[in-house]
């Protein structure tokens, strides 16, 4: 028995500890262990017996929780089992709400105590009502523009798509029928200045010499719908400007970054962004790789590992995501991240590195160079060995010795030295050996 999202030691008791048991409640229900120190050795609880009685009565009056407690007794020694269950409603601690999260306790605030009250209620942000706006208020061409899309889509029936602006939100569950007001989705997605009801409501975009050195920038406002527009045509013909070319009289475009996955990690940026931050979708662009962030975080008790293989779709802003996909713009699958995934691996570049510190999301695309890689201070026979891994997936020692015309213990000391930054080791010590590019698994 170790700690865990469902487990705490305590060595002995006081009061203070009813925050853990509200954390739990709050979360996913958890058993504290009273009378066991941090290496999980039993302390002798002297006043064991009272606190059998104190604390059920304690956590009642306090917290209007219910729990648990039993006696143990190990080696001679008394200890305390409080299991606290799951509560389906939010339960607070003199007006302050404690959140269990992995090993660690925390108090609920702003944004994410919002957030917390909200789907206690069985609600999302992007659900609630707005007061004093109306569907007039509300840009027409986007109406119009929403209906082309969604028709092209097939994803809304078409009597849906002939009715009145008000009867098209009703039919996408933005519109609240009893109290006759818009969800704040359609405020985003169809308002022509939604910025004025949701602070951040925007994309910034901006090109980097290096991480210091901004070149250019664009701003990107209006509704979601027009964002996504604007933001992808700014990103395919300013920021990545495809090299043409002619094969047998054919034109061929060609862009650093692979569009497919340009495409699903903006969108996946506006979709899943907590809007209650205040703070814009930032992209970072660079000559050799493209930075997609924006406040957010994945379902709980979901790593980065998931995003790498079939999950089911939870998105952040479902009413904004479902919009998005009846308009044809994203799948409700969950299957965005494999896009990028196979969209990368087809394009010849590096595995997408996604990483979650709460509240950062990140979506990163690279496409090493051999210019790239030697502004890194990377010696040449590395970055052959880098490109070469590009280019086919992977590498072995046996390769690396002919590309780099050298030993197997040369070889061997170059991909150590990469296995620091840029390769990972797939297979055991051996024959079977293969590295590839870092990337998929890099966040938390």
């Amino acid at each position: 028995m170790q700690e865990n999202q469902n487990i705490e030691w305590k060595e002995s008791w006081r009061d203070e500890y009813f925050k853990w048991v509200c954390g739990f409640a709050n979360a996913q229900g958890g058993t504290l262990y009273i009378g066991i120190n941090d290496k999980g050795n039993t302390k002798h609880l002297p006043n064991a017996k009272k606190l059998l009685e104190d604390i059920p009565n304690q956590a009642r009056d306090i917290l209007g929780l219910m729990v648990d407690v039993n006696l143990h007794t190990k080696d001679g020694d008394d200890y305390l089992e409080i299991v606290v269950e799951a509560y389906p409603f939010p339960i607070s601690l003199r007006g302050k709400y404690y959140y269990r999260s992995g090993s660690t306790l925390q108090e609920l605030k702003g944004s994410a105590l919002t957030k917390f009250l909200l789907e206690r209620q069985g609600k999302k942000w992007d659900g609630v009502a707005v007061p004093n706006i109306s569907v007039e208020d509300l840009k027409e061409s986007t109406f119009e523009f929403f209906r082309n899309k969604a028709s092209k889509s097939k994803r809304l029936e078409p009597e849906d798509l002939q009715g009145t602006n008000q009867e098209l939100l009703e039919s996408l569950h933005l519109y609240l029928e009893e109290e006759k007001m818009l969800k704040r989705a359609a405020v985003l997605l169809f308002h022509p200045n939604p910025e004025k009801y949701v602070t951040g409501a925007y994309i910034k975009i901006g090109f980097f010499e290096s991480d210091d050195d901004l070149k250019y920038q664009d701003e990107v406002k209006g509704n979601l719908l027009e964002q996504a527009e604007e933001a992808l045509d700014l990103l395919k013909t300013k920021y990545d400007k495809a090299e043409i070319t002619y094969n047998n009289g054919v034109r061929e475009e060609s862009y650093t970054f692979p569009q497919d996955a340009v495409r699903e990690a903006l969108l996946n940026a506006i979709a899943h962004k907590d809007y209650s931050s205040g703070i814009p979708i930032q992209i970072s662009v660079y000559s050799d790789k493209i930075i997609f962030w924006n406040e957010g975080q994945l379902p709980a008790n979901w790593t980065v590992d998931r995003l790498t293989q079939k999950h089911p779709s939870k998105p952040f802003n479902p009413e904004i995501a479902n919009t998005l996909f009846r308009a044809g713009y994203i799948e409700s699958w969950g299957r965005g991240t494999i896009k990028i995934i196979n969209a990368c691996k087809a394009h010849k570049i590096a595995p997408p590195i996604f990483s979650n510190t709460p509240p950062d999301f990140q979506v990163e695309l690279i496409k090493y160079s051999d210019q790239s890689l030697k502004t890194k201070g990377l010696k040449e026979e590395l970055r052959k060995i880098v490109l070469h891994v590009q280019e086919f997936g992977e590498v072995t020692n046996s390769e690396v010795q002919k590309i780099c015309d050298v030993s197997k213990a040369t070889a061997t000391r170059y991909l150590n030295e990469l296995e620091e930054v840029y390769l990972e080791k797939i297979g055991t010590t051996g024959v079977g050996t293969t590295y590839v590019l870092k990337g998929l698994n890099i966040g938390s």
